[in-house]
């Protein structure tokens, strides 16, 4: 190709697979060497990010919030995964992976782990943090050779995509949580961890490090982690075990029709799942590898979604959630009665529970025959969701046993072992447990326009003396 002429392809088609312009193309200063660098300081920090949401599902009361953060954990593990498979593509193990890539950096995610207060937690990641990685990524995108590099630059493209929704959302939720009063303290905030990023040279480490850090703010404050579940003020009355959904599902007296409704309140109270998953994986920690962290991270938010199909199931009916208990005394009682391993074996044990014909194929057969096409779509999502879950309970919890029965019977006898304390939640006052059903179905009925099935009123089976596999206590 002559100097300063432009290159010649075929009757003009796009030069080099469409990828770039071959001026771009003969340039030679990009190595491999930067590309796995700088690849290895975003994986860094979306790991933390990573850890970060998981570790405050269980604390965090606000509904929405666990939701958020079940799914953008689940988008940075993702997105992890994407940049390990990509450095393990350029370079022979040991990757690395797994060291701190710079100790400022470190100070950076440290401090947004610790941070105890929510409205500065969520600036904190999607105005400074989140909004540096996608900086980061865009960088990495033109930078690369685009022939080269191609694969790194095709993750940075899906990464930024993925990272803009996110920041987006983010942004959002400040919004909404913030006022004028606290403008002052999150700038703050936000001035605090851009200069730690700062010193650090940035997520990527293309900019110039400044001579020092700022002097840490929360240096002796444990990461915002907590056990024992919070929900906001719109979950009444949550120790409430008075009813029995599982009791009325499997029971061939009640019509399908009815027990859609039962099927939803089950959804929406699955957002006790996360908050279990979460503790497991916190716990846990390094003592699993990276690839039990994914899997169990796409579980935990598919759980997050099945709540959301219960919430959306409610919203459908025209019928208000808030009016009636969730409640969450399954994942207190598993997080605050069991260690990890217990906790996953229960987990475990309910997962198989689910893949007979009496499980989620019961549940959508019920959805189908009632007549609710939302219902059928959701179950049928549901139970293929549970089947992947089976499916990583036995890659990842049944090879610590000598067989599958032997692993069954373990989760088994750790749920035996959970307390349910329904005595004294009444007698602490906590809570009555109260029958919420006939007020919920007598609404449902009146919505509908039809008049309530005088047996299906008067169901009033409670969790006093069963599990939710209807196991005897």
């Amino acid at each position: 190709m002559p100097r300063n002429e432009p290159y010649k392809t075929y009757r003009d088609l796009p030069e080099l697979a469409g990828l770039c312009r071959m001026t771009q193309a003969v340039k030679s200063d990009w190595s491999l060497d930067e590309s796995v660098t700088r690849l290895k300081r975003i994986h860094y920090v979306l790991r933390r990010l990573h850890e970060t949401f998981i570790a405050r599902i269980p604390g965090e009361p606000i509904y929405e919030l666990k939701t958020l953060y079940s799914h953008h954990a689940y988008l940075c593990a993702e997105q992890v995964t994407a940049i390990r498979s990509r450095v393990s593509e350029m370079r022979e193990p040991p990757l690395g992976l797994d060291k701190v890539p710079d100790a400022l950096l470190e100070g950076t995610l440290d401090e947004l782990s610790r941070c105890p207060e929510t409205v500065q937690f969520l600036s904190g990641v999607y105005s400074v943090v989140l909004p540096a990685c996608l900086a980061a990524c865009e960088r990495l995108r033109v930078d690369a050779h685009p022939i080269a590099d191609a694969p790194t630059v095709r993750i940075a493209k899906l990464m930024a995509y993925e990272l803009t929704e996110l920041c987006d959302t983010g942004t959002q939720c400040v919004a909404c949580l913030s006022s004028d009063e606290d403008q002052p303290n999150i700038s703050d905030w936000e001035d605090h961890l851009t200069a730690y990023l700062k010193s650090s040279g940035s997520i990527d480490g293309t900019a110039p490090c400044t001579e020092s850090p700022p002097e840490l703010r929360y240096p002796d404050v444990q990461k915002a982690y907590q056990h024992e579940p919070q929900r906001d003020d719109r979950f009444r009355d949550p120790y409430n075990a008075g009813v029995n959904p599982e009791a009325f599902l499997y029971d061939d007296q009640y019509a399908a029709s009815d027990k859609t409704l039962m099927i939803y309140y089950k959804r929406l109270r699955e957002i006790d799942v996360p908050e279990v998953m979460a503790t497991i994986l916190t716990d846990l920690g390094g003592a699993e590898p990276w690839e039990f962290h994914k899997e169990m991270s796409r579980q935990l938010w598919d759980e997050a979604r099945h709540a959301m199909m219960g919430e959306i199931g409610f919203a459908a009916l025209n019928l208000d959630w808030t009016e009636i208990p969730i409640n969450f005394t399954w994942s207190k009682n598993l997080n605050t009665q069991l260690n990890p391993r217990e906790r996953h074996g229960v987990l475990f044990f309910i997962e198989q529970g689910l893949m007979p014909k009496t499980g989620k194929r019961y549940e959508w057969e019920v959805a189908s025959e009632s007549g609710d096409p939302l219902a059928k779509l959701f179950q049928d999502f549901d139970w293929a969701d549970e089947v992947l879950h089976a499916q990583i309970g036995r890659r990842w919890y049944v090879p610590r046993y000598n067989s599958l029965n032997e692993a069954m019977a373990y989760g088994d006898k750790c749920w035996s072992q959970v307390l349910s304390n329904w005595q004294q939640y009444k007698d602490e006052g906590l809570t009555e447990h109260r029958n919420w059903w006939p007020d919920l179905y007598s609404k449902f009925c009146r919505l509908k326009g039809v008049i309530p099935d005088p047996n299906t009123l008067a169901f009033q089976d409670t969790y006093e003396q069963k599990r939710a596999d209807l196991e005897n206590l």
